[in-house]
């Protein structure tokens, strides 16, 4: 059995070709039913897979008998509407330990943005439940992942990986109170109500601001997000005419195109007379126009303009880090010695199979006699000598074939499995 996994992420990849290989949580199924059909039944059956989709990151993870990392990748180029080169100049594959180990230092923060950041393993077992789901979830996989989690859990309790860390809601309102003097004059609306904004809200809260509001799609959602912390909620389609009235705008939302544009951007400056517009876009696709962050006036930030402040401190973290690959390498050995012993399964299986189908033939050949009024101990001493042939049949035939070499290595063999001495 194999395991590979291909992708992109904010090390790799702008955000914008990024965006074109995003997939919302309740897009995996049908995007995983897409990727499995490709495969084809006769080249590559029953063909295990995954997708971890964040504004990070987007990867593929699959099993198989057989590496097919080629295909994957010429499907993900296609799903996503680029060049094969382009997507291979941007792209990471990874196969077996090297698979392993990319999706233990993800569940552990070791690959985030935020380094350390605990958010990523809530959107991986979020990713494994949809796989699983969709019946795309295999034993090879499940133990990939569930293994990924124990590592992440024993990272998180023997380091201090995360304590120095500081996650992209936090590095906006840093930001933010570089531009404003007291945020508590401030007027924040995010876009959104998803668990990025709803970090972001408790985030900016906590200064104390002079209003909240939550636009969303869908209004009642909204309500229940904004009366957490005081605010009022408004529908989506309100935006462009309200736009004005704020002073910090969060984003992040699942839509495919850009909901706040350069127009409605223009029109809000205009009304608020150039006072200045903090912006976060935290989705991936955008959720604002790129051309919005040349206006004067507007301070436009994008997930990965949040780098260098998020990236503070990390040098404190280097110990951590270091003790957190150990764990992890000794996860990766351990994972790579069950999928080594998967290789044996079938040879099991078939084992399992024989044996019961001796016992039983004995079984039936006892109930006759038994039938016929042969006693009990005749009947089992007939059953144990019938048995022990059907098992030492093959053995007893192989110490008798081919040339004195063979006869000898088969002998060595046989005494290993039948002759060892109980401890």
């Amino acid at each position: 059995m194999s395991v590979w996994a291909l992708g992109l992420n904010h090390t790799t990849a702008p955000l914008d070709l990024r965006g074109r290989f995003a997939f919302a949580l309740d897009q995996i199924a049908p995007t995983l039913h897409s990727l499995r059909s490709s495969f084809g039944s006769s080249s590559h059956p029953q063909v295990e897979a995954a997708i971890i989709s964040t504004c990070n990151r987007t990867e593929i993870y699959c099993a198989s008998e057989h590496i097919a990392l080629d295909h994957t990748f010429g499907w993900l180029a296609q799903s996503g509407g680029v060049a094969p080169a382009l997507l291979r100049s941007h792209a990471y594959t990874l196969h077996d330990d090297e698979a392993a180990r990319h999706a233990f230092r993800v569940a552990s923060g070791l690959d985030s943005m935020v380094l350390g950041e605990a958010q990523i393993l809530g959107q991986m077992k979020d990713a494994v439940r949809a796989a699983e789901t969709a019946g795309a979830l295999g034993s090879t996989l499940n133990q990939l992942f569930q293994r990924s989690f124990a590592v992440a859990k024993e990272v998180r309790t023997a380091t201090e990986i995360g304590a120095h860390s500081i996650s992209m809601a936090a590095a906006a309102v840093r930001l933010a109170g570089q531009l404003f003097e007291d945020l508590r004059t401030t007027r924040v609306l995010f876009v959104g109500a998803g668990e990025m904004i709803d970090l972001a809200a408790t985030h900016f809260a906590a200064k104390e601001p002079k209003a909240i509001a939550i636009a969303n799609r869908t209004l009642e959602r909204g309500e229940k997000l904004a009366s957490r912390f005081g605010g009022e909620a408004m529908r989506l389609a309100d935006l462009p005419a309200r736009l004005a009235e704020f002073d910090i705008v969060i984003s992040c939302t699942a839509s495919t195109l850009p909901i706040i544009g350069l127009g409605a951007v223009e029109r809000a400056l205009k009304a608020r007379k150039h006072r200045p517009m903090f912006m976060v876009d935290l989705a991936v696709p955008r959720d604002i126009e790129p051309e919005v962050k040349a206006l004067e006036d507007i301070y436009l930030y994008t997930v990965d303009d949040l780098a260098q402040v998020v990236q503070q401190g990390q040098a404190n973290r280097q110990a951590a880090v270091a003790q957190a690959e150990v764990i992890i390498d000794a996860g990766v050995q351990s994972f790579m010695h069950w999928l080594g012993q998967r290789g044996t399964v079938p040879l099991i299986q078939q084992l399992n199979a024989q044996a019961d189908e001796w016992r039983a033939a004995e079984m039936a050949r006892a109930r006759k006699l038994l039938a016929k009024g042969e006693s009990v101990e005749v009947v089992l001493e007939a059953m144990s000598r019938g048995l022990t042939q059907k098992m030492m049949h093959g053995a007893m035939a192989e110490l008798h074939a081919g040339d004195a070499a063979s006869r000898e290595q088969t002998a060595q063999t046989l005494s290993r499995l039948f002759l060892r001495k109980e401890r």
